[in-house]
């Protein structure tokens, strides 16, 4: 098995106080991998170890090999970043904003491959425009480019959708899996969006206070949150002889059945049911909401919440200062 990303027995510490708390993983080659976490769990701490901003206290990190502490100059060399915010210079074209990227890799021979993104991207057109001007949607994707512009063997996407309307959202998740099936390029995601994970996220790693509580594909991490419900709404003929034998939970007209075996064993289950005094009915399947709430006790929408109100602030605060 080929890694970009190996973690192995990684601790951080800001004077006694432990933000990553002895964590291993792996991220194979060409993998997205969700890093999952409320405000405070070593989510951004981790991050930044493993983009070189910060030393581990302990631990080893490699990105493609190269040893984040010992060799921190070729890890940059080999990685992208795309951040919650922006990155961009408004005053610049498009062109220019590129140039100065590369001018700050060191990169040479840049500019044909920096072309070819532009028209891939769809963007070709705003070259020379200021990026002050141009839309959100746009402006993503010149920062994707700008990550790519290195031909980087990993990219590490913070947060890159938050606050984005739920348009240029998906819009972004399908640039994701492109530049993955197109370059071949290992995607390292964190992001406050549920659904977004379980799209795009080939397995995801849940962290909580400092250690890693969680880590497997959605589907798997879905499954071990519980049973997926089938809810009958039944009027008052339904009676319980209608179930067949089936062990349910009624409450007035609302009948809940616990369901295990996937689809094949709700098929089965309709087709012994009696259906004829059924109003409705609805299966509700275990979410990745359900798999965080368990392990973290809180919701991905409050830790949402708050981030857009800090972006919110911040943004606040640049305007009134231009």
């Amino acid at each position: 098995m080929e890694y970009t990303v190996e973690v192995k027995n990684l601790t951080l510490r800001y004077g006694s106080f432990i933000a990553v708390d002895n964590i291993s993983f792996n991220v194979k080659k060409g993998e997205i991998f969700g890093l999952l976490g409320p405000n405070g769990a070593g989510k951004t701490s981790t991050i930044k170890v493993l983009t070189t901003l910060v030393p581990p206290t302990k631990g080893r990190v490699l990105i493609s090999n190269y040893d984040v502490e010992k060799e921190p100059r070729q890890v940059r060399r080999v990685m992208g970043w795309v951040a919650s915010e922006v990155i961009l210079d408004d005053d610049l074209q498009v062109i220019e904003n590129l140039k100065l990227q590369a001018s700050l890799q060191g990169l040479y021979g840049w500019e044909e491959n920096a072309e070819n993104m532009l028209e891939y991207f769809k963007i070709k057109e705003t070259r020379n425009k200021k990026v002050g001007g141009l839309s959100t949607g746009m402006r993503k994707k010149l920062e994707i480019i700008m990550a790519l512009l290195s031909e980087p063997s990993v990219i590490f996407m913070d947060e890159p959708t938050i606050g984005l309307d739920v348009g240029t959202r998906k819009m972004l998740w399908e640039l994701i899996r492109d530049i993955r099936k197109k370059h071949g390029v290992t995607i390292f995601l964190t992001t406050h969006y549920m659904e977004e994970a379980d799209d795009l996220c080939d397995r995801i790693a849940i962290i909580s206070k400092g250690k890693i509580v969680a880590i497997d594909t959605p589907e798997k991490l879905k499954a071990k949150a519980g049973s997926s419900i089938i809810t009958l709404e039944v009027n008052q003929d339904f009676k319980a002889s209608d179930l067949k034998g089936i062990k349910a939970n009624r409450k007035g007209n609302e009948i809940n059945i616990s369901l295990k075996g996937g689809d094949a064993s709700f098929t089965k289950i309709l087709k012994r049911i009696n259906l004829k005094n059924v109003d409705s009915l609805r299966l509700t399947k275990p979410s990745l909401d359900t798999v965080f709430l368990n392990l973290t006790g809180s919701t991905m929408e409050e830790q949402e919440s708050s981030k857009i109100q800090n972006m919110n602030f911040y943004a606040t605060i640049r305007r009134a200062r231009s």
